[in-house]
């Protein structure tokens, strides 16, 4: 079992800045994908960022160069940074794990509000 938990969502301004971070309940190192999903009212979930245990790192074309996934292997933790936002960007984000053996877990999401 993995718990995930996810924190720094928020109101923001178009053009701001926010930093998410998951934290999990084990060690990342022994996850095979940690990703970074949202989900917008009335829309499908969808994969904005994800990072490997070597770093390799793939982004959404709607997010890419605004955005950096990374992980902090010490801490255990996976932010996402977040740079300049559009409204469009407005959605609840989601922490996602995959494991080598396929299992999958969430965590519970975070709101993010791109809004002047």
């Amino acid at each position: 079992q993995v718990r995930l938990v996810e924190s720094g969502g928020g109101l923001v301004q178009p053009g701001g800045s926010l930093r998410l971070s998951c934290a999990a309940s084990i060690n990342i190192l022994s996850i095979y994908s940690m990703r970074w999903y949202r989900q917008a009212p009335g829309k499908e979930r969808e994969l904005v960022a994800s990072i490997t245990p070597g770093g390799i790192t793939d982004y959404a074309d709607s997010v890419k160069g605004r955005f950096t996934i990374s992980r902090d292997n010490a801490k255990n933790t996976v932010p996402l940074q977040m740079n300049s936002l559009k409204p469009e960007d407005t959605a609840v984000y989601f922490c996602n794990a995959v494991r080598f053996n396929h299992d999958t877990y969430w965590g519970q999401g975070t709101q993010v509000t791109v809004s002047s």
